[in-house]
């Protein structure tokens, strides 16, 4: 797969530096989360918000959520993108897509608030789901005393995050919970099989077809492995009606194993009558969104999501 020159030169300098670690199947979690800060860290900061970011915990059965809130703007009763994290609910956290989060805030003008949900394999399936949907629901009962306009919120995240999304979309629709957007970057969508994709880009880049079963047996835990990949709380596209669940703007890289699945999800949602705004950045590799000080494409990407909440937020 060729891709796009700036990103051929990022991808290959992180690719160079993996290669001195272990084989995935000998890496801890801890290991891989030390090394996917590293790569946050590399990847550099967001911009400076002139009005800050807060922390706060959401209650919840489980013991309290950890959030952050990033505020564009002392005006009040702002619109909000609730945020989910990728990294293969194994990984990541509110640091590592701190730079994400301060951009679409700058970038969409709304409020975002990250959620810090719970990750495998100390929590397995359905932890990550069970804790992304309490934060949507508190946001949308409590949001104004952040200042937020409960009437005009969105979900989003990428990759695991984007499934996390995804699912809580159709969970906010059973619950007459009015989202006006889900955005999808790179989402993961259907673990019940293997797309083209995952031949296509079986060895990455950045993301590979091993690195992907790893997270999974991670985050089955000791559930039924078919079971789990067929429940529609793991595989969105598994769920029996995808009517009625919030518009989408869903971001695909060409180059990403996830490739086939987030265009497939595009698809299913329009058929059912969902309006979808789809765009695949070719040449491209999973980790895009993340990429932005480094590379064009990741501007773009950045761009797309900011002016598709802007949009849809009013």
């Amino acid at each position: 797969m060729t891709l796009q020159p700036d990103t051929k030169a990022f991808v290959e300098m992180v690719e160079l530096a993996r290669a001195e670690g272990p084989p995935v199947s000998e890496q801890t979690p801890e290991f891989v989360r030390d090394r996917y800060q590293a790569m946050a860290h590399i990847l550099g900061k967001g911009p400076e918000l002139p009005h800050g970011t807060s922390e706060i915990e959401i209650p919840s059965l489980n013991g309290p959520i950890s959030a952050r809130v990033y505020r564009p703007s002392k005006e009040e009763m702002l619109p909000a993108l609730v945020f989910y994290h990728g990294g293969g609910f194994v990984i990541g956290d509110l640091e590592t897509h701190d730079k994400e989060c301060r951009l679409l805030c700058a970038n969409a003008g709304c409020i975002v608030i990250a959620v810090d949900y719970r990750l495998a394999p100390e929590s397995p399936f359905p932890a990550a789901v069970e804790d992304a949907w309490t934060a949507l629901q508190w946001v949308a009962s409590e949001g104004k005393q952040l200042g937020v306009d409960t009437a005009r919120l969105a979900v989003g995240g990428d990759s695991a995050g984007g499934n996390l999304a995804a699912v809580i979309a159709l969970m906010a629709r059973d619950a007459s919970i009015d989202l006006k957007l889900q955005m999808l970057v790179y989402p993961a969508t259907d673990a019940s099989k293997h797309h083209d994709s995952f031949t296509e880009n079986v060895d990455g880049p950045l993301l590979t077809v091993e690195v992907i079963e790893w997270f999974w047996s991670h985050y089955l835990g000791s559930a039924s492995d078919s079971e789990v990949r067929n429940d529609w709380r793991f595989s969105p596209a598994k769920a029996d009606d995808h009517s009625g669940v919030a518009p989408a703007y869903i971001a695909t890289c060409s180059a990403d194993p996830l490739r086939d699945e987030g265009n497939a999800y595009a698809l299913q949602l329009s058929e059912a009558g969902v309006a979808v705004q789809h765009s695949l950045f070719e040449g491209q590799p999973h980790t895009l969104f993340q990429m932005f000080n480094v590379c064009e494409g990741a501007k773009d990407l950045i761009g797309e999501c900011a002016t598709a909440l802007k949009t849809a937020l009013g």
